[in-house]
């Protein structure tokens, strides 16, 4: 197909905005899918993404449309078969990095905001990166159709970040439909078909891919240059990696093979490749240079590279099963290219895998795929962030992924952790409730700016430890559910934290230890023992549960020890016989003290309890 008769184009939106929703009625209005075979979230692929009702991975879909454009004297043009690339798009900040590969992709993006919730912080955070990218920003306001939707105070907020007219921004209802073929149409109509050199050499930018048994890698790519079709060899520009095309085709939204793609298209390459790192995604796709001829072709601008913001540990409840942890991980890993794992060793809880993730969603997510698909509940340590160390006489930083690994406090010159661009939206009658609450988490005040007359986005400079922790979930409770946030790494800078460890029954449990400020620690330990001595079952003997800076002891909660009366079966008599008795419990239970030293069993929901205020 000519590319003027292409249209590339994605949704963007804050979470719950109706992004799938509105895709399944642009699906449903161009016929790409049988009626008898559409549900609701169609192009949410994956079981969890329907019971959380939000989009984790994007995903795109073809879609066919006729149409008839109009011609600047005011009539229509013949009537065209346009071909029409949508990319459905996350929501949720943990999956930023979905939203940015996206955009990359594609030549427009409609700009979906909910008519009874307004703009909020994720709208503005994908609207600026849109608009960064130079696409075509087609602004919607959706569901019209419920009773408390405002639909022209949300205009006046479009207009206000977006600087559009107000006949700019179209009104639609992805549950009943109303407006949707106007969306469409307008799309047609605005977004720019894709330009590149048909004729030309092969360049081809994968912006996601995955993992198939029978063909390998499957790349998700957007053909700019060239052409690509089965049985070509095919040179990985950033990995300098080689196969031989399997497959092509496009997303209907299954995988439907065609004989070429060709340059302005988006589709899938099958590569045969065995390992997700041959084939990265951001790198380029070109034609395998014949012998001894030079790559001349120039790598499309790609992405940067991912980097985990939370790490935690993820151990075996059974020793045996760390084999198949392994790979169950690994099989996650081809599909999630976000997702990083290598092996480590505990002391307490044995061998086990260091994993980063995007967010604590996305560690949930893990999880619970992990308890899914293959029947495993590991032991999940406390999450933390990646802090970086410079030692007296060295001018390197080095990275700590974990508290437990900090060297010896002595030779440590200066601590720095990562710091986030915090920014939230919220009506102002409970602006003093965000300020204070604001205080809570050692942030920097930066920005007040007024949307309209009732709400206001404020923009602060926070440790991106304490905003992953429980900020989100009390900035809910500070505002009624009425916030929103949205962060941005900003880099790193000087912290004054110290190491916080975590003793159990005298044994210092490497998986509880933490960073936190210096004038929060006494608070802190106090806090995380008291949570401990609720969630650790009593044992034969009294725990002692200890929070500690170095050697010094700042908290203890004692877990006391089951008793058994056992002279409850005694009456009358010398009491010397009762004594008796009670000496020998009480140099049982010192053996049994002795004997079980380090040897407390912990829950696995202690991990995450800790974290929860």
């Amino acid at each position: 197909m000519q590319q003027d008769h292409i249209r590339n184009f994605c949704i963007i939106a804050h979470i719950d905005h109706g992004k799938s929703t509105l895709a399944d009625r642009l699906i449903e209005l161009t016929h790409t899918v049988e009626d008898r075979k559409m549900k609701e979230q169609l192009l949410d692929q994956m079981d969890l993404e329907r019971e959380r009702g939000i989009t984790i991975k994007l995903q795109p879909v073809q879609m066919r449309y006729r149409y008839a454009l109009p011609e600047p004297d005011g009539s229509r043009a013949p009537e065209t078969e346009f071909l029409l690339n949508l990319i459905d798009t996350p929501g949720h900040v943990d999956f930023h990095y979905e939203v940015s590969r996206s955009l990359a992709a594609v030549e427009g993006a409609i700009l979906l905001v909910d008519a009874t919730k307004g703009v909020q912080a994720q709208t503005l955070a994908n609207l600026y990166l849109a608009i960064e990218q130079g696409l075509e920003i087609i602004p919607v306001v959706n569901k019209i159709d419920l009773p408390n939707a405002q639909v022209e105070k949300t205009k006046k907020e479009i207009i206000h970040v977006l600087g559009c007219a107000e006949d700019d921004i179209l009104e639609a209802s992805g549950k009943s439909g109303v407006g949707v073929q106007a969306v469409l149409e307008r799309v047609i109509e605005r977004v720019p078909s894709p330009v590149g050199a048909v004729d030309g050499k092969l360049r081809a930018l994968i912006f996601d891919s995955v993992y198939n048994t029978y063909k390998g890698v499957v790349a998700y790519v957007k053909v700019v240059d060239g052409s690509v079709k089965r049985d070509d060899v095919l040179h990985m520009l950033g990995t300098g990696h080689e196969s031989v095309t399997v497959e092509v085709g496009m997303f209907k939204p299954n995988l439907v093979a065609t004989d070429v793609l060709e340059a302005g298209t988006i589709g899938y390459i099958a590569t045969g490749l065995k390992e997700v790192a041959h084939c990265r995604v951001g790198d380029t796709i070109t034609w395998k240079p014949k012998d001894r001829e030079p790559i001349t072709i120039e790598m499309l601008p790609g992405y940067r590279e991912i980097k985990p913001a939370v790490y935690a540990s993820l151990y075996p409840v059974d020793g045996d099963e760390y084999s198949l942890m392994r790979d169950a991980l690994a099989k996650l890993k081809l599909n999630d290219a976000a997702f990083v794992f290598e092996p480590e060793s505990n002391e307490a809880l044995g061998r086990g895998f260091r994993c980063g993730f995007l967010g604590l969603l996305h560690l949930e997510i893990i999880q619970e795929r992990l308890r899914r698909e293959f029947d495993m509940e590991p032991t999940i340590t406390t999450p933390s962030v990646v802090y970086e160390i410079k030692m007296m006489g060295r001018e390197e930083h080095i990275p700590m992924y974990s508290p437990s690994a900090m060297p010896d406090p002595a030779g440590i010159e200066m601590i720095y952790e990562p710091y986030v661009s915090l920014s939230i939206v919220t009506p102002s009658e409970f602006l003093g409730n965000v300020m204070n609450l604001s205080q809570r988490i050692r942030s920097v005040y930066k920005n007040t700016e007024y949307i309209d007359e009732e709400r206001v986005l404020l923009s602060f400079e926070a440790p991106l430890m304490d905003v992953i922790v429980s900020f989100h979930d009390d900035l809910k409770s500070a505002t009624q559910g009425y916030a929103s946030m949205n962060y941005e790494g900003i880099g790193y800078r000087e912290s004054d934290v110290e190491r916080l460890d975590i003793l159990v029954a005298g044994d210092r449990i490497d998986a509880f230890s933490r960073m936190v400020p210096k004038r929060l620690a006494y608070d802190e330990g106090k806090r995380v023992v008291e949570k401990l001595k609720e969630v650790i079952q009593r044992q034969n003997f009294a725990v002692a549960i200890q929070a500690a800076i170095g050697s010094k002891v700042i908290a203890r909660a004692t877990i006391s020890a089951y008793r058994k009366d056992v002279t409850g079966y005694m009456y009358g008599g010398d009491f010397s016989r009762k004594k008796k008795l009670l000496e020998k419990q009480k140099r049982g239970k010192k053996k049994a003290k002795e004997l079980g030293q380090g040897k407390v069993p912990i829950p696995g929901e202690a991990f995450l309890a800790i974290l929860k205020n």
